[in-house]
């Protein structure tokens, strides 16, 4: 289990409740891509699907005025507890996905959405799953962040999103452009699978979306900014 000193939250030990998302690669590709990102004083935040807190907090850490949201109860109640653990205020929503920011405006949004690729037709409603399956393509979540988020972001705001190669780089720069952002790839790291990879990768191979063999995936960091 990675300690919150790992994770960039505070010195101590994670308190995740079973089934809220740890932190990982994905989460720590898009805690440094915050860390360079330029923010204006008192920059208002939105993390979405904010899992163990870990992003929130490192905008809070920056100065930010941070709201996080996520559907998950565990969740939600993880990420208030790791806030006051170092001593940062954090405001946590319970929701889905962008629906408790409706009317909001935000300088900079920060995203790490499921995004696997999974047999089931639709995303699971409930169990730790929740936290990575994202339909048969990957994209139920993306897609529906990509229509929303823009509406999202004030003159200049920008949104930071993690996903994997496997559910389509292109399809999210065309929809965020379509949507009025400038959007492009900023980071790249290719990372072993992880177990739920490595479990379904006969059915990957069979969908095409991975070679034969293929054993590491590559993850991305998406930024799109409002001109």
């Amino acid at each position: 289990m990675p300690s919150l000193l790992d994770t960039g939250l505070a010195g101590g030990v994670l308190r995740l409740a079973p089934g809220v998302y740890a932190p990982q690669s994905d989460t720590f590709l898009l805690r440094d891509a915050i860390e360079r990102e330029g923010l204006p004083p008192g920059a208002e935040v939105l993390d979405v699907g904010t899992g163990s807190g870990a992003l929130a907090l490192a905008a809070a850490r920056r100065g930010a005025r941070v709201t996080a949201i996520d559907r998950s109860r565990r969740a939600v109640l993880t990420a208030r507890l790791h806030a006051a653990l170092a001593g940062q205020r954090v405001r946590v929503l319970r929701g889905d996905l962008l629906e408790p920011a409706a009317g909001r405006r935000y300088d900079l949004i920060v995203c790490n959405p499921p995004y696997v690729p999974s047999p089931r037709k639709r995303p699971p409603r409930r169990g730790a799953a929740v936290a990575w399956d994202a339909g048969p393509d990957g994209r139920a979540v993306i897609d529906r962040i990509c229509d929303g988020a823009p509406a999202l972001l004030r003159p200049s705001g920008v949104l930071l999103l993690v996903q994997s190669a496997l559910s389509g780089v292109t399809p999210t720069i065309e929809r965020l452009e379509r949507a009025g952002l400038k959007a492009a790839v900023v980071r790249r790291s290719v990372v072993p699978f992880g177990p739920v990879l490595r479990e379904r990768s006969d059915w990957l191979e069979r969908r095409g979306l991975i070679e034969p063999g293929q054993e590491k995936e590559e993850l991305v960091i998406i930024r799109a900014h409002r001109p």
